[in-house]
């Protein structure tokens, strides 16, 4: 028998356009799991933020966050595998937002924790309503100084601020990194995130795969960042709210995030897998000290 895995975007797809999954998604992929479907998400947030929206999830599967920086197990929260900038590459990315005056959130692994880094003064109001949403977070880190914000190993780096800017940046660096311009769904900021070149959904998902020693991968998404992951599928399903983009690459439309596109589909078609034959094996608790490609 086949093993298929079945992987979906969070925000915009599975969860709702109220941050959350329903009861109704809740209910059904718990019991499918539970009968043998192998089922996990991959989303552009962390796993700290994730996890509060799909606490009514139970499986206990690797997921993949960050856009593809990580892939943690979601028990342990060990990862599993990553993809880390390099020196040079930190410096230049982070380079071409100061020259234009931006100040870009960095996230990174300071001391085998997770952290993200900011700076209060230099950031604009969308940024800002952004760290606001997240003060409670463990990983926050106000610094006082740009020259902080690359410490650790660095993974990862958003911003929010004027189209301009940020799409001046977008194409200075898009060729070489991982790069994501776009707007928030939730405020409609424009938003640009970089990412490592080798970093993506995708590359996230083909390990995930292996670890289980899947067949196949069917997936499901709403924005331009999961093309990636569309491209690499052997099946792809677009939410009806998804970006045009999306669409003209999905083998089918499904109903919207707010109709429960996704649940209903592997209610209906998804394959049960036999138990057994997963690589993956599970490590201390919170250790972020040796992710590795």
């Amino acid at each position: 028998m086949r093993r298929t895995l079945y992987l979906s975007d969070l925000d915009g797809t599975l969860l709702r356009s109220d941050a959350k999954t329903s009861e109704f998604t809740n209910r059904t992929v718990n019991r499918l799991v539970d009968d043998g479907v192998l089922f996990s998400y991959a989303t552009a947030r962390s796993f700290e933020t994730a996890s509060k929206v799909t606490q009514g999830l139970d499986a206990e599967m690797p997921v993949i966050v960050h856009n593809g920086a990580f892939v943690l197990d979601s028990v342990t929260r060990r990862p599993l595998w990553s993809a880390l900038f390099k020196e040079e590459e930190k410096e230049e990315i982070y380079r071409a937002f100061t020259e234009r005056g931006l100040y870009p959130l960095t996230y990174s692994i300071i001391g085998g924790r997770n952290r993200f880094s900011y700076l209060w003064e230099q950031s604009g109001r969308g940024q800002r309503e952004f760290i606001c949403s997240r003060l409670d977070d463990e990983r926050a880190r106000m610094i006082f100084s740009p020259s902080r914000a690359l410490e650790g190993d660095v993974f990862y780096f958003t911003c929010i601020d004027g189209e301009e800017r940020l799409r001046a940046v977008y194409e200075r660096l898009r060729e070489k990194y991982r790069c994501f311009f776009s707007r928030d769904i939730y405020s409609d900021e424009p938003w640009l995130e970089i990412l490592p070149a080798h970093a993506s959904k995708a590359s996230a998902a083909l390990h995930v795969k292996e670890l289980f020693d899947c067949d196949r991968i069917v997936c499901f998404g709403d924005e331009i960042n999961d093309i990636p992951l569309f491209e690499i599928a052997d099946e792809c399903y677009a939410v009806e709210n998804a970006a045009p983009e999306l669409k003209e690459i999905a083998t089918a439309i499904i109903p919207s995030n707010d109709e429960d596109g996704v649940a209903h589909w592997l209610e209906e078609h998804a394959e049960f897998t036999p138990t057994g034959g997963g690589k993956e094996e599970r490590g201390a608790e919170n250790d972020f000290s040796a992710p590795s490609e």
